[in-house]
């Protein structure tokens, strides 16, 4: 099991599913389809998912209210990206393929990268590393 592994509570796991495996191409470690639950694994990258009326035990401070996961953006390092973005671009694309550069203390590094929307309104980033340049 992954240090950091998110666990998303999802209105329809089979259309979550079906996103999250044809789509962006995670595979199932392993589900528990009584409790309505998977574990999902792409390289590296761990993800939960659990339909939020099923059975079981599930954890809510509010009420859950779409799109689910206001705020956040789950970034999942690939390397297919452009790949990857041509299979997801039948679903809700929010930012379009881009090349992008952040300042960090060892200089700028850059991703190409794209956000998408699951069917819940997740946002995931998938991202490529283009390496480093110059200093800051």
């Amino acid at each position: 099991m992954g240090a950091l592994v998110p666990e998303l509570d999802v209105s329809d796991l089979d259309a979550s599913l079906a996103f999250y495996l044809s789509g962006c191409g995670f595979g199932v470690r392993y589900s528990r389809p009584s409790e309505r639950f998977a574990y999902l694994e792409r390289g590296a990258a761990e993800l939960m998912l659990q339909e939020a009326d099923g059975p079981g035990r599930r954890f809510r401070t509010a009420a859950l209210e779409h799109p689910f996961g206001r705020g956040v953006n789950l970034q999942v390092e690939v390397d297919d990206v452009e790949i990857l973005y041509q299979r997801c671009e039948r679903y809700d694309i929010v930012v379009p393929i881009e090349d992008r550069w952040y300042g960090t203390d060892r200089g700028e590094e850059g991703s190409r990268q794209f956000v998408v929307g699951d069917p819940d309104g997740y946002l995931l980033r998938f991202v490529r590393s283009l390496g480093v340049r110059g200093t800051t």
